[in-house]
């Protein structure tokens, strides 16, 4: 994810998007050969220079201001989170040897309060979307099909954006994977550029690109866009269709958005049917962990082998 040509085949795909007549230009020639911007006409839009906005899609421009990048956003038509994107990939901070990676573990207040949420589905995720903890609930309405105790050991956690991409159990309960998967891959672009010297995430992308075309293609679009709320529409296994709303809680760090941490919570419409959906989930989960308790605690009476 090298910050050079991240920002140059950003900037590249949004020109491709932008038709002259959309900005107020008029396509002379009859045999224009794109159908988006020049880099002639993207630096007439935003007041630049032919040679400044070259240097900068080559990512040789570092010192780009606010104010030009703000103009080359109005002339491309991008979003508040597309813009913030643009200034993350233009001025991506000193490439420093980043220091030994730890791996990150959801604290005891994150860990009890999902405890104390019973009745709404709930996980610890970090920025990668590593599955750090999950309620019981949490557990039965995402990832019933894995060991419950996967986000304990940092080797193989689960993650949610691998999951949507490479396990087909995952993948069906979406009803529109579709709408997800851009929804994924905008809200990780957004993250990549905020942090480009993140090698485990850079390890990430690199897998799904190469075992997902869908990823693959997706990512090559440049979707960026923010995702912390919304409504989410599952096809469970085994409670079947349910609505559910989802928040996501950040958690903070010593200084402001070190921790990198949230929490996403699920909840119902009161009086719905996806209420009454979750609610089955909620006691089928309920009956699952006794059953496991009670073996566990079987399997501890027996007398040990010598």
């Amino acid at each position: 994810m090298g910050t050079t040509s991240e920002l140059g085949d950003f900037l590249r795909n949004r020109r491709g998007e932008v038709r002259p007549q959309d900005a107020g230009l008029t396509a002379h020639s009859p045999r224009r050969r794109v159908t988006g911007l020049r880099r002639e006409e993207l630096a007439l839009l935003a007041g630049v220079s032919v040679t400044y906005y070259t240097r900068l899609e080559q990512g040789r421009a570092s010192s780009a201001s606010d104010s030009v990048l703000d103009a080359i956003a109005r002339a491309l038509r991008l979003t508040d989170d597309e813009t913030a994107h643009l200034k993350d990939l233009a001025r991506p901070g000193a490439v420093r040897q980043p220091p030994a990676e730890r791996p990150q573990h959801a604290g005891r207040s994150a860990r009890q309060l999902l405890a104390a949420m019973t009745e709404v589905p709930a996980l610890v995720l970090d920025r990668r979307n590593d599955v750090l903890a999950w309620n019981p609930l949490g557990h039965a309405l995402l990832a019933g099909h894995l060991d419950r105790h996967g986000p304990d050991r940092p080797a193989d956690r689960p993650n949610l954006t691998r999951l949507l991409f490479l396990d087909d159990h995952f993948r069906t309960l979406y009803a529109d994977w579709n709408k997800e998967a851009q929804r994924a891959v905008a809200s990780l672009r957004l993250v990549a550029g905020r942090h480009p010297h993140d090698r485990r995430l850079a390890e990430l992308v690199g897998q799904l690109v190469i075992r997902s075309r869908e990823f693959a293609a997706l990512w090559a679009r440049h979707p960026v866009r923010t995702c912390t709320s919304g409504v989410k529409h599952f096809d469970h296994p085994r409670v079947g269709p349910m609505e559910l709303a989802f928040e996501n809680l950040l958690i903070p760090g010593e200084t402001p958005g070190e921790s990198g941490q949230r929490i996403i919570a699920y909840s119902a419409e009161p009086r719905t049917p996806s209420e009454a959906a979750l609610r089955l989930l909620g006691s089928l989960a309920t009956e699952q962990t006794k059953d496991r308790a009670e073996e566990t605690a079987g399997r501890g009476e027996q007398p040990v082998s010598r």
